[in-house]
């Protein structure tokens, strides 16, 4: 194979690729890193002897996914305050990525959510990776196996207690939709304390993510009458000039604020019923919230 057909290969995969790694590290910046760590292994590999190439770097970005994911735990354990997922811009719905399977179309873009990333996290990284290539992309267990070094049945077994453990955290949680996180705007600019108090679901959580550079709850903040307190002294602070703009991040409605003192993005899931909010993230972190300015699409 040639250079230059190698490296076509190569760019007609990147986007999957990119899409794979940042399921797995929940940061793009990270993803980006092992795609290029990818790269630099295929082009100095015998690429003529690589009888499936999209199986070859399936596996490659995997394998370097889990050991960047062991690194990142380890950086987690100083990391000041909740850790929350890096908020990526993604494209305006459009036609499907995949059309001739609509709901695996669905199942991909749901698997890009802030709520997922989250329930992602907690799994092992060999967990997190079964999970994502089996349920995900698809990948047989045969394949997934070569990846992690163990058995297909051992395979299925690790793929089936991931499955398990994020179908009993997930519930029916969904992504709050721009109309109630509107409301919820709508509310705090006037003050409104009961309003946004009746937005709230009674067990709401608030995380917030200001790393070491931004002020931020250290803690997650539980309960109705807490988080509409902490979010309401929040949107009094919010400087005067500042940009409010509801945005798609990681395929779903979110708040996102710009200003010179002040940036964050805020996304929610809500109760079962969809009408309260149950689940409050918010990233401050500036080295997080690069992601915002070029959409990205890794469905």
């Amino acid at each position: 194979m040639s250079a230059v057909a190698g490296t076509e290969v190569f760019e007609a995969e990147r986007s999957r690729l990119t899409g794979l790694a940042y399921r797995m590290l929940g940061t793009l910046s990270d993803a980006e890193d092992v795609v290029q760590q990818a790269w630099l292994r295929w082009s100095e590999a015998e690429q003529s002897e690589i009888a499936n190439p999209a199986a070859w770097l399936t596996t490659v970005v995997s394998r370097l996914a889990i050991d960047r994911l062991r690194q990142q735990q380890r950086r987690r354990e100083e990391y000041v305050g909740p850790w929350l997922p890096e908020p990526l811009a993604t494209p305006a719905a459009g036609p499907s990525p995949d059309a001739t399977d609509p709901e695996h179309a669905a199942e991909l873009a749901d698997s890009v959510t802030f709520g997922f990333l989250v329930l992602l996290d907690r799994l092992s990284p060999v967990e997190r990776a079964v999970f994502v290539l089996s349920e995900v992309f698809g990948e047989p267990h045969t394949a997934i196996a070569e990846v992690i070094g163990k058995t297909p049945a051992a395979t299925r077994q690790i793929a089936s207690r991931a499955r398990r453990r994020i179908r009993e955290q997930r519930a029916d949680r969904r992504p709050a939709d721009e109309g109630l996180l509107a409301e919820l705007v709508g509310a705090l600019a006037e003050g409104a304390v009961e309003r946004v108090l009746s937005l709230m679901s009674p067990e709401v959580v608030l995380t917030s993510d200001g790393g070491p550079a931004r002020r931020a709850a250290r803690r997650p903040i539980v309960g109705a009458d807490r988080v509409t307190r902490f979010i309401l002294n929040l949107s009094a602070r919010t400087p005067l000039d500042a940009q409010i703009t509801m945005e798609s991040v990681n395929g779903a409605a979110a708040l996102v604020i710009r200003s010179e003192e002040l940036s964050l993005v805020m996304n929610a899931d809500t109760s079962p019923d969809g009408e309260r909010l149950d689940a409050i993230r918010l990233v401050l972190n500036p080295d997080k919230l690069g992601g915002l300015d070029h959409p990205v699409d890794v469905t």
